[in-house]
């Protein structure tokens, strides 16, 4: 009797990415992996203001003030991806802005003494077929439950129908409660941009769907994997999904279909645009 297969290792980015087979490929198979484009601004702008946020707070209670916020945002800024200097620091700026609002709006909410459950937090969890693990923006204890907190800087409003499919907050939501042995069922979309949070109260039914799709995929990932290794071709077996999201894809300059059906996009392209108090 062969030994059973291992659980398979999952993170919400390892699953979404199988969205385009070819793109999760060349991602986590082959190897080397192919080199990736030029670094993106919008994701320069997200992760400052997501470092900024989690050393606010590193900080002692007393120093957490919003302009501390500010100010860690400015400290780890980098110019990667921006038109140029000039655009950069408009956009610190316009990041800074956003953290300051924030955590502004937060104090009106929480007494900010009040410590998070965690902060950049690894959770795990395991099913018949998935070892699920993922790290959390924040996670926040209220009347007694966790609730799982998760940053945006994008420029596209968010609602609660966005918060109820993201699988990721859902899975983030099933391994806090396995990881921290405490009811999970809130999760919300803080989108600081606007300020604006996105959020649902999930149920065991609708955590279970989240479940059920991530071992779905997970066994088709598996299943694609097997083929290669017993002499399938990999161009046939992790094909791609060409749409005008390739415009964004890391990989797209190697992928001809992704070429085709996607329009090149500059490196700042997906920054939007500034406030009007910005100059």
């Amino acid at each position: 009797m062969g030994l059973p297969r291992p659980l398979f290792a999952a993170t919400p980015s390892k699953l979404a990415n199988f969205d385009c087979p070819r793109r999760y490929r060349m991602t986590y198979l082959d190897r080397p992996s192919p080199p990736k484009g030029p670094p993106w601004a919008h994701n320069t702008v997200g992760a400052a203001v997501h470092l900024a946020l989690a050393r606010w707070w590193q900080l002692e209670p007393a120093r957490r003030t919003p302009e501390a916020g500010a100010t860690l945002v400015i400290r780890n800024w980098q110019h990667d991806g921006f038109a140029g200097r000039e655009q950069s620091e408009a956009w610190r700026d316009q990041a800074a802005d956003w953290v300051t609002g924030y955590l502004a709006d937060e104090a009106g909410r929480s007494d900010p003494r009040r410590e998070p459950r965690g902060v950049e937090r690894t959770v795990a969890t395991r099913t018949d077929r998935l070892a699920i693990s993922g790290r959390v923006d924040r996670i926040d204890e209220r009347d007694g439950e966790l609730v799982i907190v998760d940053y945006k800087t994008g420029r596209s409003r968010l609602d609660a129908d966005d918060a109820r499919g993201s699988q990721a907050l859902a899975l983030y939501a099933v391994a806090a409660e396995r990881t921290l042995h405490q009811r999970c069922r809130r999760v919300e979309l803080h989108h600081l941009p606007t300020g604006e949070i996105a959020a649902f109260e999930h149920t065991d039914e609708s955590l279970s769907q989240h479940l059920r799709r991530a071992g779905e995929t997970a066994t088709d990932i598996v299943a694609a994997t097997d083929k290669v290794a017993g002499g399938a071709e990999p161009e046939q077996v992790f094909a791609p999904v060409p749409g005008p999201g390739c415009s964004w894809c890391d990989f797209r300059r190697h992928c001809p279909e992704g070429q085709a059906a996607s329009r090149p996009r500059a490196s700042w392209d997906g920054l939007g645009l500034l406030d009007s108090s910005q100059p």
